[in-house]
């Protein structure tokens, strides 16, 4: 599924806080950059048209929605973009940038390392 970068913000305020209308996503939104009501409604459409939101109650004339969509299945592609843009389509260049530049403690770091461990069995399975 492919999302600009403005729906991804909005799907993002889904998973982090579950079932939410365009008037909760557009407050939580408006905190982060200046974006009228109008666009967050439009960006919800086409969300829901996309199969990433779906409807689950009405009060009144509000709607309620809910992400379908699961995080990893929508950041594959955002990631993807970031590497073949940022990165020369090298993913190690990404993850040299996110141990060298950012704060990560002992438990970020063992995370990381299990990962990468698990990645090295996987090939040496081959």
């Amino acid at each position: 599924m492919k999302l600009s970068e403005s729906e991804s913000q909005v799907l993002q305020v889904f998973w982090q806080n579950g079932e939410n209308s365009a008037p909760q996503v557009h407050k939580v939104i408006e905190k982060i950059k200046p974006v009228s009501y109008s666009t967050v409604k439009t960006l919800i459409d086409r969300l829901e048209q996309k199969g990433a939101l779906k409807r689950t109650s009405k009060e009144g004339r509000t709607v309620f929605y809910t992400a379908v969509a699961e995080p990893k299945v929508t950041k594959k592609p955002i990631v993807k973009s970031l590497i073949d843009r940022i990165f020369g389509g090298k993913p190690s260049e990404l993850a040299a940038h996110i141990v060298e530049q950012e704060t990560l403690n002992k438990q970020e770091i063992e995370y990381l390392e299990s990962i990468l461990a698990k990645r090295k069995k996987e090939l040496n399975d081959d």
